[in-house]
């Protein structure tokens, strides 16, 4: 019913940017809270960062100060703008959002199917 879809991954060279973005879509009545967690090979998958349906955000320590995320409510987008990449941001990327479906009386929590980002030289 609900699927969300990431896109932006890539290969990257340290210091650099990319831009990943997920959109939702299916029968959707509600977005509340959406984010991004990340998993590194040998490593359990780690919170990046949130945002809720008015814009406060949150972010783990390892990117503050260099990932930005934002959210368009009116295309079911989140955003998260990766800049001054490091080697260790080296993970599989994966998109969360808690989704209320039509003719449904409460959300439950919906993931992309991850999108690889490498840095590296």
């Amino acid at each position: 019913q609900v699927q969300l879809v990431e896109s932006g991954g890539g290969l990257v060279q340290p210091g650099g940017s990319l831009r990943l973005s997920c959109a939702a879509s299916g029968s959707i009545f509600r977005i509340n809270n959406m984010g991004w967690y990340r998993q590194a090979p040998g490593k359990q998958r780690e919170l990046v960062a949130t945002i809720t349906r008015t814009g406060v955000t949150n972010y783990a320590d390892s990117v503050k100060g260099r990932f930005t995320i934002d959210r368009d409510n009116a295309k079911n987008t989140v955003y998260l703008q990766m800049n001054s990449l490091k080697p260790e941001d080296t993970a599989v990327y994966y998109c969360n959002a808690d989704i209320r479906v039509g003719g449904s009386w409460w959300s439950s929590d919906y993931w992309g199917q991850g999108t690889q980002v490498t840095v590296s030289s």
